[in-house]
């Protein structure tokens, strides 16, 4: 058995943030940021939540798939900014869908997210275990952006998007997944505020506690750009060949190659290391900035409802980013 998507919802917030608004808080410029990244505006949430807005683009998809809430096997959220530490966002999500009978948890590998949930997801299916999947990419990364750094400020955005999966008779496609943990500094957001070397912890009668640094300022995204960059134009093509491969296909035989939407630059680069058009490698970076897991979703809905998307066709997925991890998929649209 395989997982098919019959149904896409997404949910992006209301309050539209642009790059001349940006430019009245940072020392930067619409032109500036259009040419390094393709980012023009992006989403910021004020009254949205993670959970909330992952529950809307849930249902979307519910509705389009003609599935019940309590049809639902499993929710799989897949985000790095949940509106707790726990319970979990997929719980979240459960609660407000009434998807009473979906055992939930959330993943988190930050921009790759999406993708290592779908591939979750099509390992559950085909083990035979549950047979209709939620699979939600949800993020409010304003919470942790820091709006004096010019260089990360300018990136990201908040939403969600979600795919419903189905069992089906049908071919189950060779994914491919990476990490890197040497990687990691170059894409960071660290928790509860501790840094290397400092002690965490305040247990009663341990006097280490005192020297502990949680609660003291914010967490804030922090990024190597140029490392970043490096990493995505050398991984993700590799990739991408390494699951074309695997499932005997070649750069020809793909309809759309769906990346996360984190640069511009870096989805041109892409496109121009595989010698394919940049005609099938749609974007919506300019209106949402860097979404991470919600990104590729996001973009699939987008496709979806504008009626770009035809059965038979042959998509790749593709997601990059911290860990450092990366992978891709195959899947064909509507079987």
């Amino acid at each position: 058995m395989t997982g098919v998507i019959c149904g896409t919802g997404a949910c992006v917030p209301d309050r539209v943030l642009d790059n001349n608004e940006i430019a009245q808080f940072v020392d930067t410029s619409d032109q500036w940021i259009q040419e390094r990244t393709g980012v023009a505006r992006r989403r910021i949430a004020v009254e949205e939540t993670t959970s909330s807005m992952a529950a809307e683009a849930g249902r979307q998809a519910i509705e389009e798939a003609g599935v019940k809430p309590e049809e639902i096997d499993m929710i799989l959220a897949a985000t790095a900014t949940p509106d707790h530490i726990f319970p979990c966002a997929a719980c979240e999500i459960q609660e407000k869908l009434q998807a009473v009978n979906a055992v939930c948890f959330d993943l988190n590998a930050a921009c790759s997210g999406f993708l290592f949930a779908y591939q979750t997801a099509q390992a559950y299916i085909a083990a035979g275990i549950y047979s209709t999947i939620l699979v939600v990419g949800s993020e409010c990364l304003s919470r942790v952006v820091d709006w004096e750094d010019r260089g990360t400020c300018i990136l990201f955005g908040d939403g969600s998007g979600a795919a419903l999966l189905k069992a089906a008779e049908g071919r189950n496609w060779i994914s491919a997944a990476h990490s890197d943990g040497k990687g990691g500094p170059a894409l960071l957001c660290r928790g509860l505020n501790v840094t290397e070397g400092e002690k965490t912890g305040n247990l009663p009668g341990d006097s280490s506690g005192e020297e502990t640094a949680a609660g003291n300022g914010r967490n804030y995204i922090s990024m190597d750009g140029k490392a970043v960059f490096q990493f995505a134009v050398r991984k993700v093509p590799e990739v991408i060949r390494e699951v074309l491969d695997a499932n005997e296909l070649s750069e020809e035989d793909i309809d759309w190659f769906i990346l996360h939407q984190a640069n511009k630059r870096i989805v041109e680069s892409v496109a121009k290391r595989l010698k394919t058009d940049m005609a099938r490698f749609p974007m919506n970076l300019q209106e949402y900035g860097n979404t991470s897991s919600a990104s590729i979703p996001i973009l699939l809905n987008e496709m979806n409802r504008k009626g770009l998307l035809k059965k038979g066709q042959k998509l790749v997925l593709a997601g990059f980013g911290a860990g450092l991890s990366w992978g891709a998929a195959v899947l064909e649209w509507g079987k």
